[in-house]
């Protein structure tokens, strides 16, 4: 065989890869089609954010990369107009001479200057996307009245519309976007519908069904959070590049982030027998995704400086603390002087701490940083859903779906960095910055609590925190988010040993 022949055995044996439209087409076919993320990810078998990778300019490979164009090769023919007008259309009356089609005011149906190729005639009456009432033609791919007049006339009585079909009512929505129904507005309906479908399957079987829940809970949660982020401002990256401090050291190693865990007990108390109540604090992890996260990748910089535009991880030496005799340290319980490297929440709150309202401690000196343009927010949806899923389980006695929330939320957290069961979300940055928050919180709770007179005794992680005197003015009851509940009740110190020894005096 010659070169030239080995050179076409080559060539003859590569299979090409088959073409990709744009990113923004790509996006823009799944939503003229009214297809989610989950619905594609499930289809081709990856995850919702595989598919957000897609439409923000990653291209897949191999065999994804077939099936992903022979999708978009389907929207593509679906969504194409009809090369002819249909029948319906064809024996319709035109207008006469000199006479124009009509042009529908601003705000709603076509314009004079739109393009009517995207006009197609619906088979069956569908509702117009600017006012809910049933029209015969879709444009761009949504229903909608070619005659403004139209949106104003009343809908027909229920005798004169089609059989086996029900109307619904829709969000007026301006045209090139998908509407959303009821079902879609509510993100957190995927829980009710993972938590009824769980009880069918296991046949009311709480425990099977609450443990088959929280199996799924990661990836549930990346789908969730998709369809909470849909729309929003920012994009997440979901793979930036991540500095050296925060990849671990061994396979069973840490990096080298301090998250200021607390782990504090109060040296000495008063004299006396205490009566302490060991507070549980609710959902900390889920209040503590409303924290400043970083948006993109970390850029590096030196200085004593601190930017709150920006987030991220800090090089920090922290200021002497000298109230551990009531309060614990903010950066917790650590052994070596020194820098460390801190999250924005730690650093935040020693900033706060050093200002003129608290004077507890002097600036903590900022030698380095690796941050990015931040934002509280981020998040935010993806936190609500969460607590409205929480709350409305409580309300109800729903043990199965709080459970699943709890796992899903803390899940969430957990493996975002380092982790084999979650390859969608590589945010180490996210996962301290996440955690710290929650230490933070706790820590201003017990500020909270000692300003208001009672006595500190422990603080413990994220959600522990035992205090001595009347607690429930200062804190609410309950097993909300925003509330506490009690974990237990114990007693410390020794008892006076005559009562004068208490400033009693006896009277008989």
């Amino acid at each position: 065989m010659s070169d030239f022949d080995a050179i076409d055995s080559l060539l003859a044996s590569l299979t090409p890869q088959p073409a990709l439209p744009e990113a923004q087409v790509r996006r823009d076919l799944r939503e003229r089609a009214g297809l989610s993320k989950a619905q594609v990810a499930r289809t081709l078998g990856v995850s919702p954010s595989t598919v957000t990778g897609w439409e923000t300019g990653r291209d897949p490979s191999g065999e994804l990369r077939t099936k992903y164009a022979y999708l978009l090769d389907g929207l593509a023919a679906k969504l194409a107009p009809p090369a002819s007008p249909p029948a319906d259309e064809a024996t319709a009356p035109r207008p006469a001479p000199g006479e124009s089609t009509p042009s529908p005011a601003a705000g709603g149906g076509l314009t004079a200057g739109d393009d009517m190729d995207d006009v197609e005639a619906l088979a069956e009456p569908e509702p117009c996307v600017l006012c809910g009432h049933l029209a015969r033609h879709q444009v761009a791919g949504f229903p909608q009245h070619l005659d403004p007049a139209q949106c104003a006339t009343p809908e027909p009585p229920p005798a004169q519309r089609p059989q086996g079909r029900t109307t619904k009512p829709v969000q007026a929505a301006p045209v090139g976007r998908r509407v959303r129904t009821a079902s879609d507005t509510d993100p957190s309906g995927p829980i009710a519908v993972a938590v009824a479908e769980a009880l069918e399957a296991h046949e009311g079987d709480v425990e099977a069904a609450t443990a088959s829940l929280v199996k799924r809970a990661i990836p549930d949660a990346m789908a969730l959070l998709d369809e909470t982020r849909r729309g929003g401002r920012y994009a997440i990256v979901a793979h930036p590049w991540i500095p050296d401090i925060l990849r671990k050291q061994s396979a069973r190693g840490a990096d080298q982030i301090w998250e200021a865990r607390p782990k504090w007990t109060r040296p000495e108390l008063p004299a006396g027998r205490h009566e302490v109540t060991a507070l549980d604090i609710n959902g900390a992890y889920l209040s503590a995704l409303k924290t400043h996260l970083p948006l993109g990748q970390l850029e590096h910089t030196t200085g004593n400086m601190h930017d709150r535009r920006r987030a991220g991880v800090h090089l920090i030496t922290p200021p002497a603390w000298e109230h551990g005799a009531h309060l614990p340290n903010p950066i917790g319980n650590r052994d070596e002087p020194g820098p460390l490297w801190v999250t924005e929440p730690t650093l935040r709150l020693l900033l706060r701490l050093s200002g003129p309202k608290y004077a507890l401690c002097e600036p903590p000196q900022i030698h380095e940083s690796f941050t990015s343009g931040a934002t509280e927010s981020l998040l935010e949806k993806f936190r609500i859903t969460l607590k409205d899923a929480r709350d409305t389980a409580i309300a109800g006695g729903d043990e199965v779906t709080l459970e699943y929330v709890k796992a899903m939320y803390s899940k969430f957290v957990s493996t975002m960095g380092e982790s084999n069961y979650n390859r969608e979300l590589y945010r180490p940055d996210w996962m301290h910055l996440i955690r710290s928050q929650a230490f933070a919180n706790l820590w201003a709770k017990a500020l909270k609590a000692h300003d208001a007179g009672l006595t500190v005794v422990r603080a413990m992680g994220t959600d522990e925190l035992h205090v001595v005197g009347d607690w429930r003015r200062v804190f609410p009851e309950g097993r909300g988010v925003s509330e506490v509940k009690v974990k237990d009740v114990y007693s410390v110190g020794t008892a006076p040993a005559h009562p004068a020894a208490a400033g009693h005096t006896d009277e008989n």
